[in-house]
Order: structure tokens, then sequence, then C-alpha cells
């Protein structure tokens, strides 16, 4: 049986009008990109290339000029529950417990019942390891157990698609190891289908079943490179061999473009 493809990208471009120059820059140009059901996909390139515009535009935040993004089968034209982001900042309402945090855009939708939604937060909680941590508060967090807050709320309302936007970037090197490590584990758990945008090329060989390498703006795909590593991984396998030749390969092809990548005018 053929795997099921979860997101679609077809042709997809992109500009924005810059004031200060009086015209309109190309950000993306034709965008192709396949993601199946249960991968996750990491996207790579120079900074400024246009990746998080791209992930923006999957979202349904900003209106691209040509082509389609599709999920499920179904054209994206604005934000919708079956996709959830996770940006850079946890973004988490300091005067909210855990729970709380976790539970508010169920809360808004009422859907369930509050014993409903108190399970499903329950559930979510436990999910990402912060079981004993429910009626805590943000400050009272470390900054890897706030982005797991995060990544709860991302969850609960059961979107097929999530799109982590540098999720790690503000942490620590230890803690983020650690993170990469417990997302792979919640996506399993989750059975999720993820879109992964970072600037960490050993991160992306980490967490992906595939990379994906933007040339620089305007981006196009060039190239999607296979992780062939155990679908199982620790972080003992960022030792391994193979693990540091993908890391090489790609860094190679990520130089290439960064030395021909304009200045970054609104695109990231």
């Amino acid at each position: 049986m053929s795997a099921q493809v979860k997101l679609e990208s077809d042709g997809v471009r992109l500009a924005f009008y810059n004031e200060r120059m009086k015209r309109r820059l190309l950000v993306l140009d034709g965008i192709d990109l396949t993601v199946f059901t249960g991968e996750l996909v990491a996207i790579v390139g120079p900074s400024g290339c246009g990746k998080s515009t791209f992930l923006s535009a999957v979202d349904g935040l900003v209106k691209t000029d040509a082509g389609s993004i599709k999920v499920d089968g179904h054209a994206v034209t604005a934000p919708g529950p079956d996709r959830a982001v996770v940006f850079q900042q946890d973004s988490l309402f300091p005067w909210y417990t855990v729970m709380r945090n976790v539970t508010y855009g169920l809360e808004l939708q009422r859907r369930l019942s509050k014993a409903e939604i108190a399970e499903r937060g329950a559930t979510l909680i436990e999910l990402v390891g912060l079981t004993g941590f429910a009626e805590h508060y943000p400050h009272e967090l470390s900054g890897g157990m706030r982005q797991r807050v995060n990544i709860a709320r991302a969850l609960a309302p059961d979107p097929e698609l999530l799109l982590l936007d540098e999720p790690f970037a503000a942490l620590d090197a230890q803690t983020r190891e650690f993170m990469q490590s417990e997302l792979l584990n919640i996506l399993a758990r989750a059975k999720k289908t993820a879109l992964f945008i970072t600037h960490q090329i050993d991160e992306a060989v980490f967490l992906a079943d595939r990379v994906a390498v933007f040339s620089a703006r305007p981006a196009r795909v060039k190239e999607i490179v296979t992780v062939d590593l155990p679908s199982q991984r620790g972080l003992d396998v960022k030792l391994n061999q193979r693990f540091r030749e993908l890391h090489d390969y790609l860094w190679r092809s990520i130089q290439e473009e960064a030395v021909r990548t304009p200045i970054a005018i609104g695109a990231s």
C-alpha cells in the first residue's frame, strides 16, 4: 500500500511588497513538497530564504500568489483546526496554569464538556511528561517545560499536521538536545505528522525522516534528502558515522546557497 499524502505543496509562489524599495520581492518561487502521513519532514536553508514564510502559508496565515497547498486533499485558504503551530517562544498566558494553557483552545471551541476538556488536558499533560505540574504557572517552569506545554496546547485540538517553527531555538544547548529526543517520543505516541523548520543541521538530521533543502531566496526546493538512520533514535545516534555524513552533506548543500543569498527583507 502506498503512503498516504498528508501535505501537498504544488508550485507555491509568494511575494511581499517592500515599502522602502517600492516593489514586490519574490520569496517563494514554485515550492513543490509532499509530506506523507506519520512523517517528520525538516526544512533547512540559508537564513532569510523563506522557510518560516512557507510554514505560514501552510498554516493559512499568508495568502500565496500562485500554486496550491492541500492538507488531506483539502485546499488551504485560511488557518484551520487541522493544523497547529508551535513557535520559537512559548507564548503561554502567564496568568493561566499549565492545565488552562493546554485547554484554552478547547474552551473557546465549546465542543466538549468541562469533564471532557479536563480529561483531554490531563492526557496531554501526561503525554508531554508534565504529570504533577498541571496547576503550576509558566513562571514556575523551565524553558523546556514551557515548550512542552506549548506542544501540548498545539496538540489539544487533535490537528492533522503539526507545524514547528524552530521551537527549541530559545533553549540552552543541553535542554535543546533533550527536547529533540522528547519531541520524537511525543510525536510517536500522538501519531502525528510534522513539518519542522530549523537552522540547526544536526537537529534536522536527528529528527527527520526526510530533509528538504531550500535554495537561496526566492526559495525553491533544491533537494530532498532521505535520512536513512534507524527510526528509533537516541541522542547517541549523533555519534554515528552516517549521521555525520548526512550532516556534512546538508551543510555543503546549504553553504552553496548561502553564498548567493540576498539580504533578507521580510522573510525568514
